[in-house]
């Protein structure tokens, strides 16, 4: 089971003999430590990273960082005025996370300016301990756990948290007017598989300084595991959906027969679909509430998330899909009643596949969890044949971060759905909006539903006033069944209109 508090515990990166935190250098010293920097220079350090053996880092810290609790850690507040960039004019400013709490791995930071990295010296004075927060002795050269970037995306006048760069591989971004929700990660290894999740790790990050009224700041990172090194190229755009361009190399140690493209990382508790065994007064807590997928044959996908009893994989076959993504489409705070949460402001996460990424699948995993602080759904692509040991992978594509899929969108889109109980079955009703589901254009469409155990019955289509939409309703006999694999689209003649409805109903 993922945890967010557990992503900075596990991965690897080869480390010095001595402990990272034993290591003193002078804030002076380091600055004149620069070195070349061009678009070639990661994807060279990865590869010559790949060719030798892997060697896991020394975690090790100072007395005052290695027993820091969550809220300990969360009383290290960085000092603004020392960010990167800060007072200069530029768009962007930087920030660095402190080690400690469950981030004990070092990360190493560098800012590009000209044509060489300068490596950023770590100083405590960086950042404010308090509360009763000891800060580490004076001279220490701790290094950091990661990054954040800030910048007007809100209001011209105050620079807001936008993107952040912490704890394995991963990364989260936000759109204008949202806060943190949906995590994405480098790569993912071996995720559900009986022997346990490999989690590779960010070791280092090169950020390029912002160019003169530039609306994008440019991320490099090397990525390190033990049966992989890669080069990431990050090229973020803030606004109301904050984009990323995403240009990644994998050198594999060995044959890697389970990958993880573009893996996206969440949280479904439970919602109107999902609510066997909850007593809570919220009608829904989640962080997204389906996988959307657009497949190479202009088809629309959508999977309502559940929160299982037992561990569920769902495999979504293709070949060159046009993206997918983990989506939050409840976006009223009626939907939630959450006023510390506000999961109607996290935001949906779009992968569009750049380029021809050939035959593969959607994996959606889907974990127990009783708890909102597990992550406990995964969604990810992975290819068809294997990353083989010694070969070189070049993947291209942009994440969306914002409120909804980007995109052309067909006629009819689902919007909730509720599941509930009936004697001997199980009643489904789904909310359908769109310019296609006005009430007015109901004459001439159909629904059509398939089950692959139990029988469909009762089928209706009915106009739903109160969203200027329809919905549909059926039930499912669920007498001596175990598992059903839903399908549900609405059509005009032989035309799709809508997006195809799927869903696995278990006993």
């Amino acid at each position: 089971m993922l945890r967010r508090e557990f992503i900075g515990l596990v991965g690897g990166v080869a480390a010095a003999a001595l402990p990272a935190w034993a290591l003193t250098k002078s804030a002076a010293t380091a600055q004149d430590e620069s070195t070349p920097f061009d678009a070639a220079s990661v994807r060279t350090l990865a590869r010559e990273l790949a060719a030798k053996d892997f060697v896991a880092p020394d975690r090790r810290l100072p007395p005052q960082l290695d027993k820091l609790s969550y809220d300990d850690y969360r009383n290290i507040r960085f000092n603004r005025d020392r960010a990167l960039w800060h007072g200069t004019g530029a768009r962007f400013e930087m920030q660095m996370f402190s080690r400690g709490f469950l981030f004990r791995d070092r990360v190493d930071l560098y800012v590009v300016t000209a044509g060489r990295a300068h490596p950023i010296a770590y100083d405590p004075a960086m950042f404010r301990f308090e509360n009763g927060v000891a800060a580490p002795d004076a001279g220490l050269d701790l290094g950091f756990s990661g990054l954040r970037l800030h910048g007007p995306i809100n209001n011209p006048e105050t620079f807001d948290e936008i993107a952040a760069f912490q704890g394995a591989s991963y990364f989260r971004g936000i759109g204008r007017n949202q806060v943190y929700g949906t995590s994405a990660r480098g790569l993912a290894i071996d995720t559900a598989a009986p022997g346990g999740e490999e989690f590779p790790l960010f070791r280092a990050f090169w950020v390029e300084e912002p160019r003169e009224g530039s609306d994008t700041v440019v991320v490099h990172a090397l990525l390190d595991s033990p049966s992989c090194a890669g080069a990431y190229r990050f090229t973020i755009r803030p606004g109301e959906s904050t984009d990323m361009a995403v240009e990644m190399t994998l050198y594999p140690r060995r044959d890697i027969e389970r990958p993880g493209l573009a893996p996206l990382t969440s949280m479904f508790l439970f919602g109107p679909n999902d609510r066997d065994g909850i007593d809570d007064y919220r009608p829904a807590a989640g962080d997204a509430d389906g996988l959307a997928i657009a497949t190479a044959r202009g088809e629309i996908l959508w999977r309502p998330l559940v929160n299982p009893r037992e561990l569920q994989i769902s495999v979504f076959s293709d070949a060159g899909p046009r993206g997918f993504g983990l989506m939050q489409r409840r976006r009223s705070f009626f939907d939630y009643q959450d006023l510390e949460a506000r999961y109607e402001r996290r935001p949906s996460v779009w992968v569009e596949p750049i380029g021809d990424w050939g035959p593969g699948a959607v994996y959606l995993i889907e974990i127990p969890t009783n708890e909102e602080i597990h992550d406990n759904i995964v969604a990810f692509w992975r290819p068809r044949d294997p990353l083989t040991r010694g070969g070189e992978y070049s993947y291209t594509y942009r994440l969306y971060w914002g409120w909804e899929r980007p995109g052309d969108k067909p006629p009819i889109s689902i919007g909730q759905t509720r599941v509930g109980g009936r004697e001997g079955s199980r009643h489904f009703v789904l909310d359908l909006v769109g310019e296609g589901a006005r009430p007015e254009a109901l004459e001439g469409l159909t629904a059509n539903v398939t089950a692959s155990a139990g029988e469909v019955r009762n089928l209706t289509l009915y106009p739903n006033p109160e969203i200027n939409g329809l919905r549909l309703a059926f039930d499912l006999a669920v007498d001596g069944v175990a598992l059903s694999e839903l399908r549900a689209t609405l059509m005009r003649g032989d035309r799709r209109q809508s997006e195809t409805w799927l869903y696995r109903w278990t006993q």
